[in-house]
């Protein structure tokens, strides 16, 4: 069949418009309804020598806040609804809660100041909490009521048994020191260390005292390509950029993080809040 010049040119525009289209519903997706659809992962870890009042120990993890320009407050605020739904035994927040300017904590730590859990609430900063204001960032969360932890570490109890929670200073732009946080603490009951950036575990796994690490930093790269993954990914964020991982004999988890930061497009990659349930170890 003959197709004229005219015909061919309308098919042509036909087939542009139906890319434009779709070009257009794939931006919309990205940066309307994907940032803003959380999912909530649920995630059992064995932990060798858990102590049995610790079985079925629920830990809520939340990450990268990044409360402005992009992240918006009422995105946190259901994402603090949906976590305290979990009704988790702990909370803990693994950093970056500010992305350009550090007094945007004033406005971020009231509502993360309504996540409840049986056994605290506890955070670690991250390299964008740093490079903004550290201080600023640290008075605004502990006046909510919010503890940090920098390079120090305590033993939570249920009854006799104990489990230790420590929490570092960001790699990126910080001084995390492992022995320091974990200098006071019972050496032989588990170890979950809260750090910012994921790829350090590769140096904190060779302790031994560390059973688990909880990062975040990564975002999951925002954007995911089926089979090819994140194609770009932050500094100490490049190998453990999104899930569970064994390094060594120590269990890493990195979330995905609740905001975004420029430019501000999430593609297979939905905002993530984790729920973590600790089991006892048998093998």
């Amino acid at each position: 069949m003959k197709i004229s010049r005219r015909g061919f040119l309308k098919a042509l525009g036909h087939v542009s418009l139906g890319y434009l289209a779709a070009g257009i519903g794939a931006y919309k997706y990205g940066t309307l309804l994907e940032p803003e659809w959380l999912a909530i992962e649920h995630v059992t870890i064995p932990i060798p020598r858990l102590k049995p009042l610790f079985e079925g120990f629920r830990i809520v993890q939340m990450s990268d806040f990044h409360l402005h320009p992009y992240t918006q407050i009422d995105h946190i605020a259901n994402a603090v609804e949906e976590a305290n739904r979990l009704k988790p035994d702990l909370v803990v927040l693994t950093g970056d809660f500010v992305l350009e300017t550090a007094d945007s904590i004033y406005e971020l730590a009231p509502v993360l100041s309504r996540l409840n859990a049986k056994y605290g609430v506890f955070s670690v900063l991250g390299n964008h909490d740093l490079w903004t204001n550290a201080s600023v960032v640290r008075s605004g969360l502990e006046k909510a009521g919010l503890p940090v932890m920098k390079n120090s570490g305590i033993s939570l109890s249920i009854g006799q048994d104990m489990i230790n929670l420590a929490g570092l200073d960001a790699a990126w732009g910080g001084q995390p020191d492992l022995n320091l946080a974990l200098s006071d603490l019972p050496p032989d009951i588990p170890t979950l260390l809260l750090m910012h950036e994921p790829d350090i575990a590769d140096i904190f796994s060779q302790d031994k005292r560390v059973s688990l690490q909880l990062s975040g930093h990564t975002h999951g790269g925002q954007v995911r390509i089926p089979i090819m993954g994140a194609p770009a990914l932050p500094r100490y964020g490049k190998k453990y950029d999104s899930g569970l991982y064994r390094v060594k004999e120590m269990w890493l988890y990195t979330n995905r993080g609740i905001g975004v930061i420029g430019p501000p497009v999430r593609f297979n990659c939905r905002p993530e809040i984790t729920e973590i349930t600790l089991v006892e170890d048998k093998s």
